[in-house]
């Protein structure tokens, strides 16, 4: 009798942990997390996209599934907040440089990816489905809107530049702007409220948010980013606030959270690089937690059982289906005819625009709840989301996966890849050392796999060996920065009697193929004067590649990036490497390179940059007269990144002058960031050349 009492308690006890649908918050959490987990590898196997995996089983443990789970308050919570990064991602990756080349591509395919569309399904809709007037223009206009719910697809095989995606993107913005707008003013009409005064606050309410977005948050987030600049997770927090910002506001001012979140990204877009460990972060939160949030809440949300019940709710979502991806197909189709894309990045645009989820489901929602669409038109678009997310994620990958087969087969024929790029940095004072490390990750080739090394030289007494775990101690912390932005970083220490002797050595050792080093002040006695500073031995007695810099201004508030080349710089072995590196700078910071030196130096850094395609804003100005120091004020600005491309003395490019102008920098321009470059030189060919 006991043990039947003790036996019922035990049962009645757990029935309250997993009576359905469940409650406890702790176990909800590990099913979720145990889904994402899981979802995607089993999937992988039968090459089904984890995207699909995630959607399917958000029907399977939903209401409408095993009844494991609700749509509830926390399930929502996290599902919005992962469509809103699925936005802000879109937004912080679009390549800026190339996005302004093809913001008119963006414009025409916005227009195209809304009206076809459009143009298709009204008719299908009044006279087919035989909807009223507002019905059928409301679900016409669903058809118009997509949700990048393939983007992550896109970011994992690394083809976020491609042009075909930087289109999309911008088109994404238009297209929904439109149908969100097209959606107050018909619930506006029904109400009876369009009139001049409904368009002028819909105008000034846009502008404000435009102002806040575009003027004032830029500020604020430099000033943060300046004032914690040591505090690493602050600026996570931050960003994450900024988004969930931006997205109320946008509710506030009358559109669609998505479009805020979407506006956040392209803000903090330039001052996030692409390769730091914020962006890391940022990417690896995202697509580890939120994003698959909502992707299961899609599936939560679909009821196949209605396919059971009635063939009409069926027949809708097939109508509705086949005319959506028409409109979409048809958009692509002319995309591609109009700008000669390939058949695969057709196919990618195609993807990307052709999945409904967030926008969609908004629409239809208050659609539904404002009495214009009935309950088979909602059933009907919430298995017509599911249909087209699951094309969508199998067409994208497809061509994503063609897409760099291409790129990697053209880019082995034409450009041959890198993957040796070692950066040495050595340390003198380790409160410099941070920004050369962060300088060194936005700037290493991508293909590389080389790490980056830090190394300490510690005098040759009898207290070396201490001095060297001291040095490796203080250095540790460096490799967990390096690690958070998956830079390979390693450490090293060694004795020298010089410490100049000892940085060019393990030059030698560790086979490094570039040395950043900090910028030297101003020569002090005569002796230096005489034999030379450390940082122009370093430079003379090795054939690395040296790029000494300055921090004096921090990278985010630098606006371009003002490039001085000596007459002939071209000719240098290590010249097309130095370039793409500047590039690569340039490209992560979303700042344009002026160029100021000859024009055939000119030609050659453009041709490099085309051959590699790279999206960099280049633009160069013809100068020679490098004798007068004065001219320069004319052209240098407190804001410019001053790249100075030197040479040693004894190679073609080497011109005596562009040491005193080493000089002149240090002392007329402090308050810039500086950096001056020593290309790689083969000795062998040296000459003696010294005008």
């Amino acid at each position: 009798m006991l043990c039947s009492v003790v036996l019922l308690n035990i049962m009645e006890f757990f029935k309250g942990f997993f009576s359905l649908p469940l409650t406890n918050p702790v176990l909800i959490l590990s099913i979720m997390l145990l889904i994402i987990l899981l979802a995607p590898l089993i999937l992988g196997k039968f090459n089904i996209p984890g995207i699909i995996g995630l959607i399917l089983a958000g029907v399977i443990i939903g209401p409408y599934g095993l009844g494991l789970l609700e749509n509830n308050s926390p399930i929502e919570l996290f599902s919005t907040i992962g469509l809103l990064y699925i936005m802000f991602l879109a937004g912080l990756d679009l390549d800026m440089n190339q996005f302004k080349m093809v913001r008119n591509k963006s414009l025409v395919f916005g227009i195209l990816t809304f009206t076809l569309p459009l143009l298709v399904g009204f008719p299908v809709c009044y006279y087919l489905l035989d909807l009223g007037f507002l019905a059928s223009l409301l679900t016409a206009s669903m058809f118009s809107t997509h949700t990048l719910v393939a983007y992550p697809i896109v970011s994992k095989f690394g083809i976020s530049k491609n042009e075909a995606v930087a289109i999309t993107v911008g088109g994404t913005i238009l297209t929904d702007t439109l149908v969100l707008i097209i959606l107050a003013l018909i619930l506006d009409s029904k109400e009876g409220n369009v009139d001049v005064m409904f368009f002028v606050k819909m105008f000034l309410v846009l502008i404000g948010f435009s102002l806040v977005m575009f003027l004032v948050v830029p500020r604020v987030t430099k000033w943060f980013f300046k004032k914690l600049d040591s505090e690493k997770y602050a600026h996570f927090i931050f960003v994450l606030s900024v988004m969930l910002f931006a997205a109320f506001l946008a509710e506030v001012s009358g559109l669609e959270s998505i479009i805020g979140a979407f506006v956040a990204g392209l803000v903090l877009n330039r001052l996030i690089p692409h390769s730091s460990s914020l962006m890391n972060r940022i990417e690896f939160f995202g697509n580890a937690f939120f994003i698959p949030f909502f992707l299961i809440s899609v599936g939560i949300l679909l009821d196949l059982g209605v396919l059971l019940e009635d063939y009409h709710p069926l027949m809708i979502a097939i109508v509705l289906s086949v005319s959506a991806f028409f409109g979409k197909w048809v958009a692509a189709w002319i995309t591609q005819l109009i700008y000669k894309f390939s058949k695969y990045q057709r196919r990618l645009v195609f993807g990307l625009s052709s999945s409904h989820a967030a926008a969609t489901l908004a629409i239809i929602l208050a659609g539904y709840n404002a009495g214009i669409l009935d309950e088979n038109i909602l059933n009907g678009t919430i298995i017509l989301i599911l249909i087209t997310c699951m094309m969508a994620s199998f067409v994208t990958e497809k061509a994503a996966k063609q897409i760099v087969l291409n790129e990697n087969n053209e880019a082995d024929i034409t450009v041959p890849s890198v993957t040796t790029d070692k950066i040495l940095i050595p340390v003198a004072n380790i409160a410099n050392l941070e920004p050369l490390l962060d300088l060194a990750i936005l700037m290493k080739e991508r293909k590389s796999t080389s790490p980056v090394i830090i190394m300490s030289v510690v005098p040759d007494n009898e207290q070396a060996e201490i001095n060297i775990m001291k040095a490796s101690n203080k250095l540790q912390h460096f490799v967990k920065l390096g690690s958070s932005a998956e830079v390979d970083v390693k450490i090293t220490a060694t004795i020298d009697h010089s410490i100049s002797g000892g940085i060019v050595r393990m030059a030698r050792v560790t086979a490094a193929t570039t040395l950043m080093l900090g910028w030297p002040g101003k020569l002090a006695g005569m002796i230096d004067r005489f034999f030379g500073s450390d940082i122009m031995k370093i430079v003379n007695n090795t054939d690395k590649a040296v790029y000494v810099c300055s921090f004096d201004r921090p990278l985010i508030d630098v606006r371009r990036i003002l490039l001085m080349t000596t007459p002939y710089a071209e000719v240098e072995v290590g010249f097309e490497s130095w370039v793409n590196k500047i590039a690569l700078l340039s490209g992560e910071l979303n700042v344009p390179i002026v160029h100021y030196g000859l024009e055939h130096t000119a030609l050659c850094i453009n041709n490099i940059l085309k051959n590699k395609r790279m999206s960099v804003s280049f633009s160069s100005v013809p100068y020679s007269d490098w004798d007068n120091f004065s001219n320069m004020d004319s052209f240098i600005s407190k804001d410019d990144l001053i790249v100075v491309v030197s040479s040693r003395q004894g190679f073609p490019s080497y011109l005596k002058r562009f040491d005193i102008i080493t000089d002149k920098l240090t002392e007329s321009y402090k308050k810039n960031a500086k950096i001056a470059v020593y290309p790689q030189q083969n000795h062998e060919n040296s000459m003696i050349d010294e005008t």
